[in-house]
């Protein structure tokens, strides 16, 4: 699989050197907030210069879904093989402010997940039937200017720059993916193993530490000391690894990427996914992430072994212009390989918005994901995941379509068969990426609990509809 990984990269890399006719270009910086249909920044001016302002960031995700349950599924304590919903996927309200021209503070608040019955804080039921979601901070971190973008005094870009910070952050390694913007993906969601801890040692994949972050020439880099959250879970006798960092060592994390044309704009730690092939954009990167005594097993009773946690990840990212420039056209590309060492036989098992529980009654093959929509996440072993977007030739001031294709092969120990996952659908862009309606069709393999084989496999219908401002 490193192979194919290397094999996308130097074809991606040679195509778009041969549409340049091998000339070096000037590097531009691409620009996330200049397309003539965004609707802009709400922000405010703290003084005349403009150095000193605070900006404020809306963002909605709702999806409605139609999902094939996994076989043995209740849903409210009803068996159902279907199930319906809507859901809040993502509600988030950001500020960021400069308030000096060397000091900034970044806060992130909002909620995840609510549907009909999961995702709530209070209410009836053990979860809360999702009812009042809890609202909580992502993001809550502040940043010194070491070596600004653009010097303080003469206002000129600078070709190098240094920050550092502290906090909860999401500044984190391994990936690109890893530290993807929610709010410019390809898809109408993001993998999740992309996040190696998410919701584990980590709080909605930030952890609190300190942080760097910058760019030396053409590479852009970032990273990270932090306290992983604690975990302490109990591994069985002869079982796999499981969460359990009670020792409480520090966990070390980075990434960093070479871009080959244009240049990309990293005021905040969340990069692009998809930013319609407006510029050349040629990214090479690869990270870590790693913690040690992260996991625990019990390989006989009452004989503990504690195991280091590490993650690396190599990805390639593109975006082209193809064709007419009056057409818009143009081609995303991401690749990305990740080899997870957990400790042995870790598996992770998630069902985003999850509606369903075990039917007790169920008599027929049950998967070893369990009930409702889950599916294996990411355990030790190796992924591969890969997707591409086109956008359409242009039609309209206003509206943008881009199909997509997602595909991931996820290669785990604790299995005896690889299993394929992908996503198929289309963007359907209003006023820039302001405003976006996602169509996608998701399909998932279901492991025999016995055999840890493939047996069957499921479906799931999702519309999004997503505001930024």
């Amino acid at each position: 699989m490193k192979k194919i990984v290397l094999i996308l990269a130097f074809t991606t890399l040679q195509y778009a050197y041969s549409q340049d006719s091998m000339r070096v270009e000037k590097i531009e910086e691409v620009p996330t907030e200049k397309n003539p249909l965004d609707i802009g920044d709400l922000k405010i001016n703290l003084n005349k210069k403009g150095d000193q302002w605070l900006k404020f960031g809306i963002s909605s995700q709702i999806w409605l879904r139609s999902i094939d349950n996994n076989p043995g599924t209740a849903v409210n304590g009803v068996p159902q093989d279907q199930t319906y919903d809507v859901g809040i996927r993502r509600m988030r309200l950001t500020i960021q402010s400069q308030l000096t021209p060397f000091y900034s503070v970044f806060l992130q608040m909002g909620i995840n997940n609510q549907n009909f019955i999961s995702g709530g804080g209070t209410g009836t039921g053990s979860n809360g039937a999702g009812k009042k979601a809890p609202f909580f901070f992502h993001d809550a971190y502040n940043e010194l200017a070491i070596i600004p973008r653009n010097d303080f005094q003469t206002g000129k870009p600078n070709k190098n720059n240094l920050y550092i910070g502290a906090g909860l952050h999401s500044w984190n390694g391994v990936s690109r993916l890893t530290n993807t913007s929610t709010t410019k993906m390809l898809a109408g969601d993001i993998p999740v193993f992309n996040f190696p801890t998410i919701e584990i040692a980590d709080q909605f994949s930030r952890q609190l530490g300190i942080f760097v972050h910058g760019e030396f020439d053409r590479v852009n880099y970032r990273f990270s000391v932090n306290k992983p959250f604690a975990t302490n879970a109990k591994p069985s006798v002869g079982g796999p690894a499981v969460d359990n960092n009670q020792s409480g060592k520090l966990s070390y994390a980075g990434y960093a990427y070479y871009q080959f044309f244009n240049k990309e704009v990293t005021s905040t730690s969340f990069l692009a996914g998809n930013n319609l092939a407006a510029k050349k954009v040629l990214n090479l990167g690869a990270g870590f992430y790693t913690n040690k005594d992260a996991t625990q097993s019990q390989p006989s009773e009452n004989v503990f072994e504690s195991h280091d946690v590490n993650i690396l990840g190599a990805d390639v990212y593109s975006e082209l212009p193809l064709g007419d420039k009056s057409k818009e056209m143009g081609l995303t590309l991401y690749s990305v390989f990740y080899n997870y060492n957990y400790g042995p036989n870790y598996l992770r098992v998630s069902g985003i918005m999850n509606p369903g529980t075990v039917d007790a009654g169920f008599t027929g093959e049950r998967a070893l994901e369990g009930a409702g929509n889950n599916r294996v996440l990411m355990g030790t072993g190796n992924i591969w995941f890969s997707q591409i977007g086109f956008v359409l030739p242009k039609f309209s001031k206003i509206v943008k379509v881009q199909p997509f294709f997602n595909y991931a092969l996820k290669d785990m120990k604790a299995l005896n068969q690889s299993g394929s996952y992908y996503d198929i659908g289309a963007n359907l862009f209003l006023y820039g990426q302001n405003a976006r309606i996602v169509a996608q069709y998701s399909s998932r393999p279901l492991y025999d609990t016995a055999s840890k084989r493939i047996f069957d496999r499921k479906g799931e219908f999702l519309l999004s509809l997503q505001i930024v401002l």
